[in-house]
């Protein structure tokens, strides 16, 4: 157990930056973290947490409440005063000896940026004094996924600590921490090895300057003719507005992982976590008075392995399952925004189905070679980020059609099995929501034909964001 290496690490955190290399924009990937497979358990409780691999989670520590003693906050200073020049080791291991489990957050999140060397050894070492546990593996990884699935408090003034190494690597996140009415979980923020896309709307320059996940906007489209680039049998998401529908295909969404567009006379924005497995549709240009249409671009930051998108003209950043803003002026005026349909199927099929879509061209005007696979096997192994806990009904990376009814029930329709029962004729219905395949995708509407969002995601990324989501079973099973 690593207590204590040296007084003062010479590591400064920009040079850190160099271990990282993007999961969200392609290359090669992190190693995975463990995720869990069961519900949190309290101090004391007789659940046992699972990760994917089998392997037991170690119960959660005794966490105290009230402030933090004078001398823990003392040494927090210390730690993080100085991280772009020199970090005080004996002081994360003095808050190892604190006794006071909230304090792993921030050890964790030193870990996030400090993966090898010195300090990334004392935090562990700190870590592991704290709630009582041996750290293997990818140690960043491991330590959220249990904090996330003990569900640990933060310790008070957590977010005036934790920001200082998120701004020595992208200033321009500043806004999202200033704002103290921020409906954001921090704990469960981190950094998604990319920088923030805050390009000037007329100067969409690419490759981004300084490293960001570039937004593609008012994309170049074809007709379906002039799509035959790409191969009949690769995924497309697809979208119709006002009977105009359009294909976005998978491997242009995957460099780009967002797309401002116009469609159908609506202005859309289309946000795809290839982390976890989603692309999805909003309507953008209906918004509170006084306010401008949402210009959606990703801000480099994921909460519990999901992108973190925000509106480019307010800094407002947006829970992108729920659509539902959670900072800046558009949280301040209570603005949620409407979701519309995306299909997930495979180019041939859709083309069969919608004969007069249209599809974005891989002439993009500023960058124009997109390989079919750019990321490859990045995410064979399961999720590469921290998740923390999962629903244990699905497999973590299971494909389900997610819908909410219009009782508000979440509900989730394994893809695979959804598509066969509809192949052997069955009907695949379930809390008043009924689903029949739209080219080799899926689509919701209830019993009397009215049409429900829905878009197709990973399990994980649906039942953590709809913890109360019921699942269809298939043919009743």
């Amino acid at each position: 157990m690593v207590r204590s290496v040296g007084m003062r690490s010479t590591a400064p955190l920009v040079i850190a930056l160099a271990l990282f290399i993007s999961a969200c924009s392609g290359g090669d990937a992190e190693s995975a973290a463990p995720t869990t497979t069961s519900v949190p358990a309290s101090p004391g409780s007789t659940v046992v947490l699972i990760d994917s691999d089998g392997d037991p989670i170690p119960p959660a520590p005794a966490v105290p409440e009230g402030p933090l003693d004078a001398s823990i906050v003392a040494d927090l200073d210390l730690v993080f005063a100085n991280l772009d020049i020199d970090i005080d080791t004996e002081a994360i291991a003095r808050l190892g000896d604190s006794g006071d489990a909230r304090v792993a957050w921030l050890l964790a999140d030193l870990l996030r940026f400090f993966q090898t060397g010195d300090v990334a050894g004392a935090s562990v070492g700190a870590f592991e004094t704290l709630t009582g546990t041996t750290v293997e593996g990818f140690r960043w990884g491991t330590v959220t996924d249990w904090l996330i699935a003990w569900d640990t408090p933060a310790p008070p003034g957590y977010v005036d600590w934790k920001r200082k190494p998120f701004e020595v690597i992208e200033p321009g996140w500043v806004p999202f921490f200033d704002d103290a009415d921020a409906d954001i979980d921090w704990r469960h923020l981190s950094w998604g090895g990319v920088r923030i896309d805050a390009r000037e709307m007329d100067a969409m320059a690419f490759p981004c300057p300084r490293g960001c996940i570039p937004a593609l906007d008012d994309p170049v489209v074809t007709d379906a003719a002039g799509g035959d680039w790409y191969p009949d049998e690769r995924l497309v998401f697809g979208v119709v507005v006002n009977g105009e529908a359009r294909a976005y295909p998978r491997n242009i969404m995957e460099v780009h992982e967002m797309i401002n567009d116009t469609l159908g006379g609506r202005r859309i924005g289309i946000p795809y976590c290839t982390l976890c497995g989603s692309a999805q549709a909003y309507f953008t240009d209906v918004v509170p008075e006084g306010f401008e249409n949402v210009e959606l671009r990703t801000s480099g930051l994921l909460i519990r392995s999901n992108k973190v998108m925000y509106d480019f003209t307010t800094f407002s950043i947006f829970d992108t399952f729920l659509g539902t803003a959670l900072s800046g002026p558009l949280q301040d005026a209570g603005f949620t925004l409407e979701p519309a349909t995306v299909i997930t199927s495979t180019w041939g099929d859709w083309k069969v189905a919608h004969p007069d879509t249209t599809v974005v061209s891989r002439d993009t005007g500023n960058y124009n070679t997109y390989p079919l696979d750019p990321l490859g096997d990045r995410d064979d192994n399961g999720p590469i980020f921290p998740i923390g806990d999962v629903d244990q009904r699905l497999p973590v990376q299971a494909q389900v059609l997610g819908v909410v009814a219009p009782d508000g029930t979440p509900v989730a329709f394994p893809a695979d099995a959804a598509l066969a029962a509809l192949a052997a004729g069955e009907i695949v219905e379930l809390a008043g929501v009924v689903v029949r395949s739209d080219g080799a995708g899926l689509i919701a509407e209830t019993a009397d034909g009215v049409p429900l969002a829905s878009h197709q995601s990973h399990w994980f990324a649906w039942s953590q964001f709809r913890p109360t989501t019921v699942v269809w079973t298939a043919f009743g099973g």
